[in-house]
């Protein structure tokens, strides 16, 4: 393609980068006479016809949103056309390379350097900011480097423009996996405070040569970035208490832009930021009679705690801890503990990363990989039943029925179901497990869930929480949320519906009908028996999920 004109005006002279999306040409402007970025959306070339309309929406709209910033840290777009049915974008040229080549090349960044190159982007986001503008993509790959010694931020593809109607898909999360905020993972709608997180991943990527959250999959990578602390920061100098504030899960208690920046030119200087430890919390291991402070020079936990990330409770963090001796002082505070979410939470998410719409079906219905049928307590054999009872009816409601079979759990607990149904490991990462018992691979399915160091004091609270969570789904309706006594415990009842698609697990579309108990044990312990089934189904699974509270047995705790 080289030498060729585009629009009668621009022609092709050499290939200067390429990713997913297209290729990015170094061109000649034969009307202005100068040299300019083109770039080229090769990903049109292999969508259908509606999916090109969509990228030609979304072209516009990165040419739109890069027009109403103005600053000079911002890359500025000059024009946006058609060519050869796919859409083309021409830009102002930068001489140089991106944050991310540079990472390649050099291993990492010095602190005040990648101090300075933070600086600029976070203006380039204030300006995008005041101008009703996310950019909901910063990363090293899109921080351009100019031999001139400039900083430019550039990619606005996917930015959302206060006011215009998204042109995503329902329940879509864009962006990369490595630097999406906490809360845009667990489905919440990004704000100017996810791009300052991305910002605080960029950053620790210069510094230490690697992502903070990068792991083996797309998948266990979102999961890190909500669940996991990032590993304190070696190289990161006076810049690591900016980082640590920066990457605070919750939204609410990373710095604003205006903070950020004095942080950042202190750290550019080679000044240590002290208001940063205003966001980065002491927290005490709760086995001291006096405080305790895990803090380490960086501003991250001793143990590569991230700030704001919580602990167990009534656990100490690992590593050294500084005493102060405090008799008369207050008593000790728990340490907030690790977040841990049931995959009601997280993988609503992830299903929209993977495609969008109808995100719930592939976190209900991923039967798990791990086949235990058959092992430990009699969990039946790895056969199916046609049916979701797997048994005649019952002469009577409140009854179960003799032909069920009581299934002895290895995790302790037990429950009746109709023979033959299958267990499956779900989950089970620390204090959080949670198992699935099906006869056809999830289409009707009972998940127990259990963890020892719930995040939430009451069921209600929490299925309020996950509840947020499902907005996004086609057709979500509330049918119940209540209050009540369970085994003599206080719990909650939460019965809802929602419309599946066929491309999620278990590839089956249609209405869907869940309904979950929730109570927590005297020794504190969250229990969340789940049932859920196609709502064809429902008159028969609302009967069995009444004989499986009946039946259910819960660990014994000591």
């Amino acid at each position: 393609m080289q030498g060729l004109l585009i629009a009668g005006r621009y022609r092709l002279a050499d290939s200067i980068g390429s990713g997913g999306m297209g290729r990015v040409w170094r061109a000649h402007d034969e009307v202005l006479h100068r040299t300019v970025a083109v770039k080229e959306l090769t990903a049109a070339l292999y969508v259908s016809d509606s999916d090109q309309a969509v990228l030609l929406a979304r072209t516009r709209a990165e040419a739109r949103a890069a027009a109403r910033i103005n600053h000079s840290a911002v890359v500025t777009v000059h024009d946006v056309l058609e060519h050869d049915g796919r859409p083309w974008i021409v830009m102002e040229l930068v001489e140089g390379n991106s944050l991310a080549d540079a990472v390649k090349e050099r291993g990492r960044v010095e602190p005040r350097e990648a101090a300075r190159i933070g600086l600029w982007v976070l203006r380039a986001l204030r300006a995008a900011h005041s101008a009703g503008v996310l950019h909901r993509d910063v990363k090293p790959g899109n921080v351009l480097l100019g031999r001139d010694g400039r900083v430019l931020l550039t990619d606005f593809g996917i930015a959302q423009i206060e006011g215009d109607s998204t042109i995503t898909r329902t329940g879509e999360v864009v962006g990369s996996v490595d630097y999406l905020a906490p809360e845009r993972v667990r489905g919440h709608d990004p704000g100017p405070a996810s791009d300052l997180w991305a910002l605080g991943a960029t950053l620790y990527t210069a510094v230490e040569g690697r992502s903070p959250f990068r792991r083996t999959s797309p998948l266990s990578t979102m999961q890190a970035v909500v669940e996991e602390d990032a590993d304190e920061p070696r190289h990161s100098g006076a810049l690591g208490p900016v980082i640590a504030a920066l990457l605070c899960k919750e939204p609410e208690r990373r710095p604003s832009a205006e903070e950020a920046e004095q942080m950042l030119a202190e750290a550019a200087e080679g000044r240590r930021p002290h208001a940063a430890q205003a966001f980065v919390p002491t927290q005490n291991s709760g086995l001291h009679a006096g405080r305790t402070s895990t803090l380490s020079a960086s501003g991250f936990g001793a143990a590569g705690t991230a700030p704001g990330a919580p602990a167990v409770p009534g656990r100490s963090a690992t590593g050294a801890t500084a005493v102060a001796p405090a008799p008369q002082g207050p008593a000790p505070v728990r340490p907030r503990r690790r977040r841990r979410l049931r995959t009601l939470a997280l993988v609503v998410a992830v299903a929209a990363v993977l495609g969008g719409g109808a995100a719930v079906a592939f976190q209900e219905f991923a039967a798990g990989t791990e086949q235990n049928a058959g092992s430990g307590g009699g969990a039946g054999p790895a056969t199916s039943s046609p049916s979701a009872s797997g048994s005649t009816a019952p002469d009577s409601e409140g009854t179960v029925p003799d032909s069920w079979r009581l299934y002895r759990d290895p995790l302790g607990f037990s429950l009746s179901l109709p023979k033959g149904w299958k267990r499956t490991v779900y989950q089970n990462q620390g204090a959080l497990k949670q198992v699935d018992y099906s006869p056809d691979g999830g289409l009707h399915f009972v998940r127990i869930a259990i963890d020892s160091s719930p995040d939430f004091a009451d069921a209600l609270a929490h299925q309020k929480d996950l509840e947020q969570q499902l907005q996004r789904l086609v057709d979500y309706q509330r049918v119940a949320m209540k209050e009540n006594l369970y085994r003599d415990r206080k719990g909650s009842l939460w019965e809802y519906t929602w419309y599946a698609l066929k491309k999620d697990p278990p590839h089956v579309a249609g209405a869907r009908h869940a309904i979950e108990e929730t109570y927590y044990s005297r020794a504190g312990t969250e229990y969340a028996i789940y049932m859920s089934t196609p709502a064809g189904d429902w008159a028969k699974t609302s009967k069995q999920f009444k004989w499986v509270l009946q039946s259910w047995q819960q660990p014994n705790e000591g």
